[in-house]
């Protein structure tokens, strides 16, 4: 018995959803081939980021370099030389003894580390030229090539 003007019940469906519709997402399949996709790209493009970062650390040495060679240039217009092999880098932020007219620190902080967290290499009187500054690289002994090559004041 139904009276006029009386609503009729319906069954009550969830908000967000249609009777009938399907869940939207990825299938596993759709997923692999995007991660395949991805990797084949990160197999491109890596080693050529990996080369630009290496060649980075290299300029980065060859700036501090420029930057030590400045400093020792500094200290030679106090001291009115270089300082020596054995006192090294180390007469930039700290006074060697028996040292006239020194007047540092020609540094901020201490000396820095190469790229590769190695110490720099100082010579003087130098093989290369009047003195030697450099590094060896990443694998820290003489030669190499690439990321391996010796940095220094030379090049």
């Amino acid at each position: 018995m139904s009276f006029k003007g009386t609503p009729v019940s319906r069954p009550v469906s969830r908000p967000g959803r249609s009777a009938g519709s399907r869940q939207s997402g990825f299938t596993l399949m759709e997923l692999l081939v995007v991660l395949a996709i991805l990797g084949l790209l990160m197999s491109l493009v890596g080693p050529q980021v990996l080369n630009q970062l290496g060649g980075a650390k290299t300029k980065t040495a060859l700036i501090q370099i420029r930057d030590l060679e400045q400093a020792l240039e500094m200290y030679k217009l106090d001291v009115g030389r270089y300082p020596n092999t054995a006192q090294g880098l180390e007469a930039l932020v700290k006074k060697p003894g028996g040292t006239a007219g020194w007047n540092g620190p020609y540094l901020k902080g201490d000396v820095p580390q190469d790229p590769w967290k190695q110490d720099y290499l100082y010579k003087y009187p130098g093989e290369r030229g009047e003195l030697d500054i450099f590094s060896y690289g990443q694998n820290g002994s003489p030669g190499g090539d690439g990321e391996d090559a010796d940095v220094g004041n030379w090049q």
